[in-house]
Parts: structure tokens; sequence; C-alpha cells
């Protein structure tokens, strides 16, 4: 029987992991790595290029229901409801693209830490942050805390005190990931 796999073609395993094709014999695939390191893996364990679009492209069809379902948009501090929407207004306000940020980020780190790290790339800021938004505010609340490094009563307790003080949070907890954030900026907004 014939192998889909051919000389110098690209196989991927199930969770990804891409390997040029050395040698096929008797259903058995000899590959290399990138990096060099040769392996070898029956035919049926590994996809064709052709076979890991196909997955890749369902993959995509229920990524963002997928994102709402995650541990970050389920599970949420304990915070006052309408102390967590008035923070999230205030930023909003201040820094509108911040919640932008953060909606991104947290999807990105949700579909890296499932080995979907190879979606990241046509994640839609719009639908990232439409799945923010349709979260309690208090889920938004501590999804904003952790990207800024605080805990979440703290910064939804901030926003009573002023502008200035909730500007000089944003800025403080942004300042580890300022050349991110300023990447992130100049993207356009899809």
């Amino acid at each position: 029987m014939a192998s889909k796999f051919r000389l110098g073609t690209t196989a991927y395993t199930q969770d990804g992991r891409r390997y040029f094709v050395d040698d096929v014999d008797a259903g058995i695939v000899y590959c290399s790595s990138q990096s060099g390191a040769e392996t070898e893996f029956p035919e049926a364990q590994l996809l064709t290029e052709a076979e890991w679009k196909a997955r890749s492209d369902g993959k995509r069809t229920d990524l963002y229901p997928r994102l709402k379902q995650a541990p970050p948009y389920t599970n949420a501090p304990k915070l006052d409801r309408s102390a967590a929407e008035q923070m999230l207004l205030k930023v909003g306000r201040l820094a509108p693209s911040v919640l932008d940020f953060v909606a991104h980020d947290i999807a990105t780190r949700i579909l890296s830490d499932n080995g979907d790290g190879d979606l990241v790339a046509g994640l839609s800021i719009i639908k990232c942050r439409a799945i923010y938004d349709s979260a309690d505010p208090a889920v938004r609340a501590g999804i904003l805390a952790s990207a800024l490094g605080v805990a979440p009563d703290v910064l939804v307790g901030a926003a009573r005190l002023g502008d200035n003080l909730m500007r000089a949070m944003l800025d403080k907890g942004l300042a580890g990931q300022a050349e991110v954030f300023e990447a992130f900026q100049g993207r356009r907004r899809q």
C-alpha cells in the first residue's frame, strides 16, 4: 500500500509537532525535527500538512466559544458587582485600549496553555473583546487585575479614589509589558 507521506514533506503529530519525512518503510515514517533529532512514528499517528490544516480550521471554528468556557472566564472573584462595573467603566474611559489588550492577552494565554499557540496569530481583537465584555463584571475585573498584577479587590476599591490613582495603577501594571502593549496598540483592530 502506498504511503501518504513522501520524502521531504512535512508530517505533524496529533499535538502539532512538525517533522520532516526522511523515509517511509513498512508503515513506519522516519522523521527529523528542525533541530535535527531523528525519530520514527507509525504512519497512522501522523498527519499530512493538508490534514493538519483541515484539523486546525476545525479548531478555529469553535475557538471563541471554547474561550468563553476557559477557567479565567468561569472563575469569578468575590467582588461587589456594581463596584466592579464602575471600575471597568472608569478604565474604559481613561484607557480603552487597555481593555482590548487585556481581552486579547487572556485569549492568547488560554490558547497557549491549551497547546493551541498556533491559533494566536489569527485571533480577532474585536471577537476577544466581545467575549471579555460578555463576561460578568467580577470576572472582567479579576482578569484585568491579574494582567496588572494587583488584587481584584484593591483594583476595584481604587476606582472610588479618583482618576489619577487609576491611571497610576494602569501605568504601573503595564510597565512590565510596555513593549508588548506598545506593539499591540500598533495592530489593526480586526
